[in-house]
């Protein structure tokens, strides 16, 4: 590798970039002192060997530090090499005595460009809520057996699911913090694996049966309002989760192509649905009534959109004997069109699950493919409510 007299600012600036590669140039003066020229960056680099291993270690790029600055880090830790300690350790281990949850927590936050919102709060709630005390504690002062205590602790005091969505979220904290910040190589929430202490939930599989539909919807019509029981409607016509039918605008809708699409949702992929005649009917009449406002449903909330409906799903609990969530419809319309025979493509494409075998990744399912299969699922339910 080419050795040079002095590494200056004059030198480094009238030296060209590699057309490809890289090269490295030494300088004459300080021994291990280097300058990386890549295609792009021209970076300052340390390196000696240490106990028979080659130690490089990355100043930082041209620009950011002056040839001097560069020379005076370098030679700090090449000393420090020259005592056989690795300075790349050394900075990882300032950085673990400086980082602490609350940091990793807004980190995630701020960085994990394809979280929603709603995300964003959850993880922010369950942190703040249920492990408020650790939130200045540094990454690397949590272990495995406090968290192997608390998990058991919030798994008495507030329930089973909260206790494994709690650590759920901080095995997701620890796994940033390693990728971030390069601390935590090793995950203290896994030890919860290791020792079989997760607690054992059951997925839920409640939905609304065929013979129940009709008591269902006489009680969703028997609601003094027109804008909660639309809602209800709407998810189970279309399936979709409760904030991605709630926060429905007017500009998601198409009345001229009878579509609505969905741009936010849980996995990231856009989903636009084609509207039966009974949708496409009832948000007309909303339209008329409602148009003037940005939201399908709107409510008096923060928000400006239907916030919370349980006191209705309540009252249609109460009046059909019918229980149920919000969560429970999706389920009824997933099941309706599994019980049609529509296809699992097609299915997946409705309720927007991503397509994990090699034959689906090459199928396009538009809109105007799931028509079809909307219109049949709307016309089973219309036929048991009748």
């Amino acid at each position: 590798m080419p050795v040079v007299n002095n590494i200056t600012k004059s030198f480094i600036e009238n030296t060209p970039h590699p057309e490809g590669g890289q090269i490295t140039y030494w300088d004459g003066k300080q021994s291990g002192f280097g300058v990386i020229f890549g295609q792009r960056a021209k970076t300052f680099i340390a390196q000696k060997d240490i106990h028979g291993r080659t130690v490089r270690y990355t100043i930082g790029r041209y620009g950011h530090f002056t040839p001097d600055e560069a020379r005076y880090i370098a030679k700090e830790k090449l000393y420090m090499m020259a005592l056989g300690v690795n300075p790349n350790i050394k900075d990882k281990e300032e950085r673990a005595r400086h980082i602490t949850l609350a940091m990793v927590l807004m980190s995630y936050c701020d960085t994990r460009k394809n979280l929603n919102e709603r995300t964003r709060r959850d993880y922010r709630y369950y942190i703040k809520k249920y492990l408020p005390d650790w939130l200045d504690l540094l990454m690397s002062e949590i272990d495995k057996n406090m968290i192997l205590a608390r998990h058991s602790e919030i798994g008495e005091n507030n329930g089973k699911r909260v206790a494994n969505g709690t650590m759920r979220v901080l095995r997701a904290l620890f796994n940033h913090a390693h990728v971030q910040f390069d601390i935590c190589p090793a995950n203290p929430v896994s030890y919860l694996s290791r020792v079989k202490a997760w607690y054992p939930e059951k997925r839920r599989r409640s939905y609304v049966k065929p013979h129940q539909l009709k008591a269902w919807w006489e009680g969703v019509h028997s609601l003094g309002s027109d804008t909660q029981r639309d809602f209800l409607l709407l998810l189970l016509l279309t399936g979709l989760r409760r904030t991605e039918a709630a926060s429905l605008r007017w500009d998601q809708i198409d009345f001229n192509d009878r579509t609505l699409t969905i741009h936010k949702t849980k996995n990231g992929d856009p989903l636009i649905l084609p509207l039966s005649t009974f949708l496409f009917n009832m948000l007309e009449r909303r339209r008329k009534r409602y148009g003037n406002y940005a939201f399908v449903f709107p409510g008096p909330g923060k928000h400006g959109f239907l916030a919370e409906p349980k006191k209705s799903v309540y009252k249609v609990i109460a009046h059909s004997g019918v229980k149920f969530t919000c969560h429970d419809l999706r389920r009824t319309f997933i099941t309706i069109a599994e019980s049609l025979d529509i296809s699992a493509f097609a299915l997946k494409r409705l309720i927007n699950h991503r397509m994990t075998d090699i034959t689906g990744s090459y199928i396009i399912m538009d809109a105007e493919r799931l028509r079809g299969p909307v219109d049949r699922i709307a016309e089973y339910i219309l036929e048991q409510v009748e």
